[in-house]
């Protein structure tokens, strides 16, 4: 199998004092990478520190200074050697013992070099991923597909974390001066401005992935795949706004919202309009239904069709093929589905992390796949597949 431009793959992955694995170091060769062992072995442990190398808090949104081995130093540090178009670079990242005050401070660096956040890396890399707590998305809170959206963009524009968390301070800044100062007019106006400027930005950018999205979708699908093709769009009054108004009139008119409901906010406690309310709705393509009705099966096939048409996206507007990590995601596809699974990602450039309890799943990855068993934070044995 050969690298078509833009691929890349990790081709050695070291994980010191990170979640249970004290001192893992791991040598890869094939694109496809099967890490198979019980539940609780650290297989999601792996894919979680690969997500590091991602904008954001990684695939389990969780606090860096827990992602510390109990017994450890109360640090941790993740390497990465990645090849890409003949080039090796080292990627590390790892926040350091905690000082005197308790506070942790992340570390990243590229090629032995500071880098000030992960941001940087997304110049070398970029990562797509599907985990077991994306299974009831369609069916659960809209802050959940909120996540899920911003995750969709953040593959693509490395700095849409920023601009959602200060958007998000803004709203918070605003809340609180309603309740504190409704009457100060001054602060509110200043506030409302910086919060109308982050949010047509963070809705614009939703809106360009979304819809670019939405029409790859349309172009490539395919009624006879296993995995049905999805219908996106994005719900909200700001979003309605960004898409009939240029940028700096959906500003004016947001801003215009904003101070007119001043005392209706004030009453509910947050603001109720904004990019904070917007809503990603998903449609079963060949049926014609909201993906909240389809089957449970339905549902779980969508979602994958709909993570594989996203790395797809992510190499068309970066020029670089993501790695994509499936957790415990062949596992509940029936034979066939299972197939058409791997033969979608025999399709696409990028290295594929998978895991899963019984090596069985990945036979039909024979001869393709890095297979590596993985136990009590330890590799015990690693082998072509």
């Amino acid at each position: 199998m050969t690298d078509t431009e833009g691929a890349q793959r990790l081709t050695r992955l070291i994980a010191r004092d990170f979640r249970n694995h004290a001192d893992l170091d791991l040598a890869l060769g094939r694109r496809f990478v099967a890490l198979v062992g019980e539940n609780g072995a650290g297989k999601t442990n792996l894919l979680e520190a690969i997500s590091l190398f991602s904008p954001g808090r990684g695939l389990r949104r969780a606090d860096l200074a827990t992602m510390a081995r109990e017994g450890g130093t109360g640090g941790f540090a993740v390497s990465a050697t990645l090849a890409r178009d003949g080039d090796a670079h080292r990627l590390g990242t790892g926040i350091e013992p905690p000082g005197y005050d308790g506070k942790v401070a992340r570390v990243c660096r590229i090629d032995g070099g500071n880098v000030p956040s992960p941001i940087a890396f997304a110049e070398f890399l970029r990562v797509v991923w599907l985990t077991p707590d994306l299974d009831g998305l369609f069916r659960g809170p809209a802050g959940d597909r909120r996540r899920f959206l911003d995750r969709l963009v953040l593959a693509v524009d490395a700095a849409h974390g920023a601009r959602v968390s200060a958007m998000e301070r803004a709203l918070r800044s605003r809340n609180r001066i309603l309740e504190e100062r409704p009457n100060d007019g001054q602060w509110l106006d200043a506030v409302e401005r910086e919060a109308a400027e982050l949010g047509v930005a963070v809705a614009l950018a939703r809106r360009e992935t979304v819809e670019r999205l939405d029409r790859l979708i349309a172009e490539t699908r395919d009624d006879a795949q296993p995995f049905p093709w999805a219908s996106v769009r994005l719900e909200g009054e700001l979003d309605d706004l960004v898409a009939v108004w240029p940028a700096v009139e959906a500003e004016d008119r947001f801003r215009v919202a904003l101070a007119r409901g001043r005392h209706r906010d004030r009453a509910a406690g947050r603001t109720l309009i904004g990019p904070q309310t917007t809503d990603l709705t998903v449609r079963h393509g060949p049926k014609d239904v909201p993906a909240a009705t389809a089957s449970t099966g339905e549902q779980k096939a969508l979602l994958i069709g709909l993570v594989l048409a996203h790395a797809r996206l992510v190499q068309a507007m970066s020029g670089i093929a993501p790695l994509i990590l499936l957790d415990e995601v062949a596992a509940h596809l029936d034979p066939r589905r299972r197939a058409g699974l791997f033969d979608a990602l025999e399709a696409l450039p990028g290295q594929v992390w998978m895991t899963g309890a019984d090596p069985a799943m990945f036979s039909e990855l024979a001869g393709r796949a890095d297979v590596v068993r993985i136990a009590d934070g330890r590799v015990v044995a690693s082998e072509a597949g």
